[in-house]
């Protein structure tokens, strides 16, 4: 799951600048600035987009504190905005037909997507695989296996039903075992040796 600021620190943040203080959104925007970027990045195949979407979410957020009700916690708020951002872009007509654009370019829609590297520089396995996806596979396994929402929630976040979200994660499963697979194949490694 994404991990936002600790709450008590958004929820000062936040009663500051519904109170006006001129430093408030600025300090929203600080704790909430990387969980919200690091989850449109996971959604989001090209970072560009992601970060685009980011600051579309900053700017609803901080033009519409007024309708956080106050029930849920803010982060959770906060949360469900970029989330929906996200795959509103995703469903998008305009972005479909760029993808078809891009595929007489003879770029596949998908494969040009730059790997995630780990903290040391190093690519890790699973996240190059989970960026071969799809953008709605990628999306629905985000969601669902690290995320916690049901199929019941994705279904109806991408328009659909719960059928939907359970043949997507399905089907992206066994996409990811292959890739992982394959992926394990190419790597060379010696077996311990067990001699003494």
């Amino acid at each position: 799951m994404t991990v936002f600021a600790d709450s008590k620190q958004l929820d000062d943040a936040l009663a500051r600048a519904r109170a006006g203080e001129r430093h408030a959104h600025a300090d929203l925007y600080r704790l909430l600035e990387r969980p919200v970027r690091t989850l449109a990045r996971r959604l989001v195949s090209r970072a560009h987009v992601a970060e685009d979407l980011a600051q579309d979410v900053f700017v609803e957020i901080l033009t519409s504190l007024g309708q956080y009700d106050g029930r849920g916690s803010f982060a959770g708020w906060v949360r469900t905005i970029t989330v929906r951002k996200c795959l509103m872009h995703l469903r998008s007509p305009w972005r479909r037909g760029l993808q078809w654009i891009e595929s007489f370019g003879g770029e596949e829609p998908g494969e040009s997507r730059a790997p995630f590297a780990g903290p040391s520089g190093e690519t890790v396995d699973l996240e190059r695989a989970l960026a071969r996806l799809g953008d709605t596979a990628r999306a629905v396994v985000w969601l669902h296996d690290v995320e916690g929402y049901t199929h019941v929630e994705i279904g109806a976040l991408l328009g659909g039903t719960a059928s939907l979200s359970k043949s997507q994660l399905a089907r992206a499963h066994a996409r990811l075992r292959e890739l992982l697979e394959n992926d394990g194949a190419k790597t060379s490694c010696m077996p311990v040796s067990t001699n003494c």
